[in-house]
Protein backbone atom coordinates (compact mmCIF):
# COMPACT_ATOMS: atom_id res chain seq x y z
CA UNK A 1 0.00 0.00 0.00
CA UNK A 2 1.12 3.37 -1.14
CA UNK A 3 0.60 6.44 1.06
CA UNK A 4 1.98 9.80 1.45
CA UNK A 5 3.10 11.38 4.81
CA UNK A 6 2.44 15.29 4.54
CA UNK A 7 3.84 18.24 6.47
CA UNK A 8 2.29 21.63 5.23
CA UNK A 9 3.89 25.19 6.81
CA UNK A 10 2.81 28.76 5.49
CA UNK A 11 4.77 28.15 2.67
CA UNK A 12 6.20 24.47 2.51
CA UNK A 13 5.18 21.52 2.03
CA UNK A 14 7.35 18.45 2.93
CA UNK A 15 6.08 14.75 2.01
CA UNK A 16 7.34 11.12 2.25
CA UNK A 17 5.75 8.47 0.22
CA UNK A 18 5.90 4.88 1.94
CA UNK A 19 5.68 1.83 1.05
CA UNK A 20 3.35 -0.12 3.71
CA UNK A 21 3.36 -2.16 5.95
CA UNK A 22 7.29 -2.34 5.09
CA UNK A 23 7.62 1.37 6.17
CA UNK A 24 10.25 1.59 2.84
CA UNK A 25 10.60 5.41 1.51
CA UNK A 26 9.88 5.25 -2.07
CA UNK A 27 10.13 9.31 -2.58
CA UNK A 28 10.65 12.38 -0.07
CA UNK A 29 10.79 15.57 -0.78
CA UNK A 30 10.00 19.01 -0.67
CA UNK A 31 7.99 22.39 -1.99
CA UNK A 32 9.79 25.84 -0.68
CA UNK A 33 8.47 29.25 -1.09
CA UNK A 34 5.29 28.71 -1.69
CA UNK A 35 3.62 32.05 -2.80
CA UNK A 36 7.01 33.50 -2.74
CA UNK A 37 8.74 34.16 -5.52
CA UNK A 38 11.94 31.96 -6.11
CA UNK A 39 9.54 28.73 -5.37
CA UNK A 40 10.70 25.61 -6.20
CA UNK A 41 11.06 21.48 -5.36
CA UNK A 42 13.32 18.83 -4.80
CA UNK A 43 12.52 14.96 -4.92
CA UNK A 44 14.90 12.15 -3.60
CA UNK A 45 14.20 8.81 -5.29
CA UNK A 46 16.43 5.74 -5.83
CA UNK A 47 19.66 7.45 -6.45
CA UNK A 48 18.32 10.94 -8.17
CA UNK A 49 17.80 14.33 -6.96
CA UNK A 50 15.51 16.44 -8.87
CA UNK A 51 15.63 20.34 -7.97
CA UNK A 52 13.51 22.82 -9.95
CA UNK A 53 11.86 26.66 -9.98
CA UNK A 54 8.64 26.90 -10.84
CA UNK A 55 6.08 29.52 -9.91
CA UNK A 56 3.82 28.10 -6.70
CA UNK A 57 1.25 30.42 -6.38
CA UNK A 58 -0.76 28.26 -3.95
CA UNK A 59 -0.52 24.90 -2.20
CA UNK A 60 -2.95 23.24 -4.61
CA UNK A 61 0.21 24.11 -7.04
CA UNK A 62 2.39 22.45 -5.19
CA UNK A 63 0.66 19.07 -4.95
CA UNK A 64 -0.25 18.90 -8.68
CA UNK A 65 3.20 19.35 -9.76
CA UNK A 66 4.02 16.63 -7.23
CA UNK A 67 1.34 14.68 -8.71
CA UNK A 68 2.90 15.03 -11.91
CA UNK A 69 6.40 14.62 -10.89
CA UNK A 70 5.35 10.93 -9.37
CA UNK A 71 3.60 9.93 -12.94
CA UNK A 72 6.36 11.45 -14.88
CA UNK A 73 9.22 9.20 -12.80
CA UNK A 74 6.83 6.10 -13.33
CA UNK A 75 6.79 6.41 -9.20
CA UNK A 76 3.38 6.16 -9.75
CA UNK A 77 1.88 4.51 -12.68
CA UNK A 78 -1.34 5.54 -11.76
CA UNK A 79 -2.73 8.33 -8.57
CA UNK A 80 -5.26 5.30 -7.19
CA UNK A 81 -2.14 3.49 -6.27
CA UNK A 82 -1.78 6.54 -3.75
CA UNK A 83 -4.47 4.81 -1.44
CA UNK A 84 -3.91 7.27 1.48
CA UNK A 85 -2.23 10.59 2.90
CA UNK A 86 -1.67 11.44 6.32
CA UNK A 87 -1.33 15.18 7.05
CA UNK A 88 0.48 16.69 10.01
CA UNK A 89 -1.63 18.90 12.04
CA UNK A 90 -0.40 21.04 14.51
CA UNK A 91 -3.47 22.09 16.68
CA UNK A 92 -6.51 19.04 17.76
CA UNK A 93 -6.95 21.16 21.10
CA UNK A 94 -9.05 18.93 23.82
CA UNK A 95 -10.96 17.07 21.52
CA UNK A 96 -8.55 15.20 19.69
CA UNK A 97 -6.21 12.12 21.35
CA UNK A 98 -5.40 10.39 18.73
CA UNK A 99 -5.11 10.31 14.84
CA UNK A 100 -8.84 10.42 12.84
CA UNK A 101 -9.81 10.00 9.56
CA UNK A 102 -10.65 13.20 7.84
CA UNK A 103 -14.60 13.63 7.16
CA UNK A 104 -15.94 17.36 6.81
CA UNK A 105 -16.85 17.40 10.95
CA UNK A 106 -13.24 16.99 11.18
CA UNK A 107 -12.13 19.94 8.71
CA UNK A 108 -14.50 22.08 10.85
CA UNK A 109 -12.82 21.44 13.83
CA UNK A 110 -9.55 21.99 12.28
CA UNK A 111 -10.87 25.26 11.34
CA UNK A 112 -12.15 26.31 14.24
CA UNK A 113 -8.93 25.28 16.12
CA UNK A 114 -7.13 28.03 13.85
CA UNK A 115 -6.96 30.23 16.72
CA UNK A 116 -4.60 28.07 19.08
CA UNK A 117 -2.29 27.69 15.86
CA UNK A 118 -2.56 30.52 13.47
CA UNK A 119 0.61 29.84 11.41
CA UNK A 120 -0.42 26.08 11.24
CA UNK A 121 -3.69 25.08 11.73
CA UNK A 122 -4.47 27.23 8.31
CA UNK A 123 -1.89 25.58 6.27
CA UNK A 124 -2.58 22.46 7.29
CA UNK A 125 -6.10 22.91 5.92
CA UNK A 126 -4.77 24.29 2.28
CA UNK A 127 -2.83 21.04 2.25
CA UNK A 128 -5.88 18.60 3.10
CA UNK A 129 -7.77 20.64 0.54
CA UNK A 130 -5.36 20.08 -2.60
CA UNK A 131 -4.85 16.44 -1.84
CA UNK A 132 -8.15 16.20 -1.54
CA UNK A 133 -8.70 17.62 -5.11
CA UNK A 134 -6.31 16.49 -6.79
CA UNK A 135 -6.44 12.83 -5.50
CA UNK A 136 -10.11 12.25 -4.62
CA UNK A 137 -9.60 8.42 -4.54
CA UNK A 138 -7.44 8.47 -1.96
CA UNK A 139 -8.44 8.53 2.39
CA UNK A 140 -7.07 11.09 4.14
CA UNK A 141 -5.92 11.26 7.52
CA UNK A 142 -5.19 13.55 10.40
CA UNK A 143 -2.25 13.10 12.94
CA UNK A 144 -2.34 16.02 15.36
CA UNK A 145 0.52 16.95 17.06
CA UNK A 146 -1.02 17.71 20.34
CA UNK A 147 -2.73 14.33 20.43
CA UNK A 148 -0.03 12.63 22.21
CA UNK A 149 -0.11 14.70 25.61
CA UNK A 150 -4.28 14.15 26.06
CA UNK A 151 -3.26 11.61 28.46
CA UNK A 152 -2.15 14.22 30.90
CA UNK A 153 -4.76 14.88 33.86
CA UNK A 154 -6.41 18.37 34.94
CA UNK A 155 -4.51 19.37 37.15
CA UNK A 156 -1.70 18.82 35.36
CA UNK A 157 -2.94 20.67 32.24
CA UNK A 158 -4.86 23.51 33.62
CA UNK A 159 -2.85 26.73 34.65
CA UNK A 160 -4.07 28.63 38.14
CA UNK A 161 -5.81 31.35 36.26
CA UNK A 162 -9.27 31.95 36.04
CA UNK A 163 -11.19 28.71 35.57
CA UNK A 164 -13.77 30.39 32.83
CA UNK A 165 -10.67 31.14 31.16
CA UNK A 166 -9.90 27.40 30.20
CA UNK A 167 -14.24 27.04 29.73
CA UNK A 168 -14.34 29.85 27.70
CA UNK A 169 -11.19 30.38 25.74
CA UNK A 170 -9.58 26.92 25.57
CA UNK A 171 -6.54 28.37 27.82
CA UNK A 172 -4.57 25.33 28.90
CA UNK A 173 -1.57 23.53 28.64
CA UNK A 174 -1.49 21.35 25.39
CA UNK A 175 1.75 20.61 24.32
CA UNK A 176 3.89 19.89 21.24
CA UNK A 177 6.21 17.78 19.40
CA UNK A 178 3.28 15.01 19.81
CA UNK A 179 4.57 12.81 17.03
CA UNK A 180 7.94 12.46 17.83
CA UNK A 181 6.94 11.95 21.80
CA UNK A 182 4.97 9.34 20.68
CA UNK A 183 7.62 7.59 17.99
CA UNK A 184 10.26 7.30 20.92
CA UNK A 185 7.98 6.40 23.39
CA UNK A 186 6.67 3.30 21.07
CA UNK A 187 10.25 2.32 20.08
CA UNK A 188 11.60 2.70 23.39
CA UNK A 189 8.46 -0.08 24.94
CA UNK A 190 9.69 -2.35 21.46
CA UNK A 191 13.39 -1.82 23.29
CA UNK A 192 11.98 -2.73 26.63
CA UNK A 193 9.58 -5.26 25.97
CA UNK A 194 7.23 -2.89 28.29
CA UNK A 195 5.14 -0.17 28.80
CA UNK A 196 7.88 2.29 29.77
CA UNK A 197 8.47 4.89 32.46
CA UNK A 198 10.33 7.56 30.50
CA UNK A 199 12.08 10.78 30.20
CA UNK A 200 12.30 11.85 26.60
CA UNK A 201 14.19 15.13 25.38
CA UNK A 202 13.20 16.45 22.22
CA UNK A 203 15.81 18.64 21.88
CA UNK A 204 16.04 20.44 18.37
CA UNK A 205 15.56 24.83 17.80
CA UNK A 206 12.63 23.83 19.25
CA UNK A 207 12.53 21.99 22.08
CA UNK A 208 10.02 19.84 24.42
CA UNK A 209 10.70 17.14 27.31
CA UNK A 210 8.12 15.21 28.39
CA UNK A 211 7.76 12.26 31.38
CA UNK A 212 5.96 8.96 30.06
CA UNK A 213 4.37 6.76 32.66
CA UNK A 214 3.70 3.43 31.48
CA UNK A 215 3.40 4.42 28.10
CA UNK A 216 1.44 7.14 28.78
CA UNK A 217 2.00 11.06 28.48
CA UNK A 218 1.86 12.43 32.58
CA UNK A 219 2.99 16.07 31.04
CA UNK A 220 5.16 18.14 28.92
CA UNK A 221 6.87 21.16 28.85
CA UNK A 222 5.58 22.87 26.28
CA UNK A 223 2.49 24.43 26.70
CA UNK A 224 -0.24 26.81 25.56
CA UNK A 225 2.13 27.54 22.83
CA UNK A 226 5.49 25.97 21.75
CA UNK A 227 7.13 29.26 23.64
CA UNK A 228 6.53 27.58 26.91
CA UNK A 229 9.10 25.39 28.72
CA UNK A 230 12.94 25.13 28.53
CA UNK A 231 14.69 27.41 26.72
CA UNK A 232 15.04 27.13 22.91
CA UNK A 233 16.65 28.29 19.49
CA UNK A 234 14.98 32.03 19.59
CA UNK A 235 12.14 30.91 21.77
CA UNK A 236 12.65 32.10 25.41
CA UNK A 237 10.83 29.18 27.05
CA UNK A 238 9.07 29.86 30.64
CA UNK A 239 9.05 33.47 31.78
CA UNK A 240 7.97 35.66 34.14
CA UNK A 241 4.98 37.51 32.13
CA UNK A 242 5.12 40.69 34.16
CA UNK A 243 7.88 41.73 31.88
CA UNK A 244 5.55 42.00 29.08
CA UNK A 245 3.35 44.82 30.76
CA UNK A 246 6.72 46.27 32.11
CA UNK A 247 8.57 46.74 29.17
CA UNK A 248 5.37 47.92 26.83
CA UNK A 249 5.72 50.97 29.43
CA UNK A 250 9.01 51.81 29.75
CA UNK A 251 10.37 50.85 26.06
CA UNK A 252 7.10 51.50 24.27
CA UNK A 253 7.30 48.42 22.75
CA UNK A 254 3.64 47.11 21.11
CA UNK A 255 2.67 43.25 22.31
CA UNK A 256 3.36 42.31 18.57
CA UNK A 257 6.61 43.38 19.26
CA UNK A 258 7.21 41.50 22.12
CA UNK A 259 5.58 38.57 20.75
CA UNK A 260 8.25 38.68 17.86
CA UNK A 261 11.59 38.90 20.68
CA UNK A 262 10.18 35.77 22.72
CA UNK A 263 9.71 33.88 19.63
CA UNK A 264 12.27 34.84 17.27
CA UNK A 265 15.11 36.76 19.15
CA UNK A 266 15.23 35.38 22.18
CA UNK A 267 16.84 31.91 23.87
CA UNK A 268 19.98 30.76 22.67
CA UNK A 269 20.20 34.00 19.89
CA UNK A 270 18.80 36.53 22.60
CA UNK A 271 22.02 35.49 25.05
CA UNK A 272 24.41 34.42 22.66
CA UNK A 273 23.78 36.17 19.31
CA UNK A 274 23.41 32.68 17.48
CA UNK A 275 21.21 30.26 17.58
CA UNK A 276 22.66 27.28 15.49
CA UNK A 277 24.20 24.92 18.33
CA UNK A 278 27.18 23.85 15.91
CA UNK A 279 28.17 27.40 15.82
CA UNK A 280 27.53 27.82 19.67
CA UNK A 281 29.93 24.32 20.19
CA UNK A 282 32.52 26.28 18.67
CA UNK A 283 32.75 29.48 20.46
CA UNK A 284 32.00 27.16 23.92
CA UNK A 285 35.04 25.11 23.24
CA UNK A 286 36.89 28.29 22.88
CA UNK A 287 35.57 29.77 26.25
CA UNK A 288 33.89 32.51 25.04
CA UNK A 289 31.76 33.99 27.91
CA UNK A 290 28.77 34.37 26.20
CA UNK A 291 28.66 30.88 24.78
CA UNK A 292 29.51 29.56 27.89
CA UNK A 293 26.95 31.36 29.60
CA UNK A 294 24.22 30.53 27.28
CA UNK A 295 24.83 26.87 27.61
CA UNK A 296 25.10 27.13 31.12
CA UNK A 297 21.32 28.44 30.94
CA UNK A 298 20.42 26.12 28.51
CA UNK A 299 21.59 22.81 30.11
CA UNK A 300 20.14 24.30 33.57
CA UNK A 301 16.87 24.62 32.06
CA UNK A 302 17.04 21.18 30.53
CA UNK A 303 18.15 19.55 33.69
CA UNK A 304 15.60 21.49 35.81
CA UNK A 305 12.62 19.82 34.07
CA UNK A 306 14.41 16.30 33.82
CA UNK A 307 14.53 16.25 37.93
CA UNK A 308 11.39 17.50 37.85
CA UNK A 309 9.96 14.59 35.58
CA UNK A 310 11.84 12.25 37.88
CA UNK A 311 9.98 12.89 40.95
CA UNK A 312 6.81 13.30 39.41
CA UNK A 313 7.48 9.80 38.37
CA UNK A 314 8.21 8.70 41.68
CA UNK A 315 11.62 8.48 40.67
CA UNK A 316 10.97 5.25 38.57
CA UNK A 317 12.19 5.94 35.40
CA UNK A 318 13.35 3.13 32.66
CA UNK A 319 15.33 5.46 30.62
CA UNK A 320 16.42 8.80 29.76
CA UNK A 321 15.78 9.44 25.71
CA UNK A 322 17.59 12.44 23.97
CA UNK A 323 16.23 13.12 19.92
CA UNK A 324 15.52 14.94 17.60
CA UNK A 325 18.68 17.07 16.39
CA UNK A 326 20.80 18.27 18.98
CA UNK A 327 19.52 15.73 21.14
CA UNK A 328 20.62 13.01 18.66
CA UNK A 329 23.73 14.92 17.44
CA UNK A 330 25.21 17.07 19.72
CA UNK A 331 27.54 15.78 22.34
CA UNK A 332 28.76 18.81 23.92
CA UNK A 333 25.14 19.94 25.07
CA UNK A 334 24.09 15.77 26.30
CA UNK A 335 27.90 15.84 28.17
CA UNK A 336 26.95 19.40 29.97
CA UNK A 337 23.21 17.59 30.75
CA UNK A 338 23.99 14.15 31.94
CA UNK A 339 27.11 15.86 34.34
CA UNK A 340 24.38 17.69 35.81
CA UNK A 341 22.40 15.05 36.58
CA UNK A 342 25.37 13.02 38.49
CA UNK A 343 23.63 13.53 41.87
CA UNK A 344 20.10 11.55 40.82
CA UNK A 345 23.14 8.76 39.69
CA UNK A 346 23.16 9.41 36.32
CA UNK A 347 27.01 8.60 35.38
CA UNK A 348 28.12 9.85 31.68
CA UNK A 349 30.65 7.20 29.74
CA UNK A 350 32.20 10.04 27.70
CA UNK A 351 33.40 8.09 25.06
CA UNK A 352 30.49 6.55 24.10
CA UNK A 353 28.62 9.82 24.01
CA UNK A 354 31.19 11.08 22.00
CA UNK A 355 31.12 8.23 19.38
CA UNK A 356 26.93 7.96 19.76
CA UNK A 357 25.79 10.16 17.30
CA UNK A 358 22.41 9.77 14.45
CA UNK A 359 23.85 11.06 11.88
CA UNK A 360 26.62 9.03 11.74
CA UNK A 361 24.05 6.36 12.11
CA UNK A 362 25.04 5.31 15.59
CA UNK A 363 22.38 5.06 18.58
CA UNK A 364 22.70 3.54 21.66
CA UNK A 365 23.11 4.18 25.46
CA UNK A 366 25.91 6.99 26.77
CA UNK A 367 26.34 6.39 29.98
CA UNK A 368 27.81 3.69 32.19
CA UNK A 369 26.94 0.67 33.32
CA UNK A 370 26.09 1.63 36.76
CA UNK A 371 24.38 4.20 35.90
CA UNK A 372 20.77 4.85 38.00
CA UNK A 373 19.21 5.04 34.94
CA UNK A 374 20.38 4.52 31.25
CA UNK A 375 20.39 7.74 28.87
CA UNK A 376 19.60 6.57 25.31
CA UNK A 377 20.68 8.67 22.24
CA UNK A 378 17.51 7.70 19.54
CA UNK A 379 16.73 8.88 16.13
CA UNK A 380 12.95 9.92 15.91
CA UNK A 381 11.13 9.97 12.43
CA UNK A 382 7.60 12.37 13.07
CA UNK A 383 7.24 11.46 9.01
CA UNK A 384 7.29 7.85 9.76
CA UNK A 385 4.83 7.97 12.82
CA UNK A 386 2.43 9.67 10.43
CA UNK A 387 2.66 6.96 8.14
CA UNK A 388 1.88 4.15 10.86
CA UNK A 389 -0.90 5.82 12.52
CA UNK A 390 -2.71 6.52 9.12
CA UNK A 391 -2.02 2.96 7.86
CA UNK A 392 -3.68 1.77 11.05
CA UNK A 393 -6.63 3.83 10.49
CA UNK A 394 -7.15 2.88 6.35
CA UNK A 395 -6.80 -0.61 7.53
Amino acid sequence: MKLLSVNCGSSTLKFRMYEMPEEKVIVKGAFDRIGISGSNFSLKFNDQKIEEEVELKDHNDAVKILLEQLIKYHIVESLEEIEAVGHRVVHGGSKYSSSVLITDEVIAEIESLSSLAPLHNPAALKGIDAFKENIPSAQMVACFDTAFHQTMKEEDYLYSVPYEWYQKDMIRKYGFHGMSHKFITEKMNEMLSKKANLIICHIGSGASISAIQEGCCIDTSMGFTPNAGIMMGTRSGDIDYSMISYLMKKEGYTLEEIENKLNKESGLQGIIGMSDLRDIDTAFENGEEKAILGVSMYTNRIVEYIAKYFVKLGGIVDAICFTAGVGENDDIIRAEVVKKLRPLGILLDEEKNKETLVRKGKEGIITKEDSSIPVYVLATDEELMIARDTYSIIK
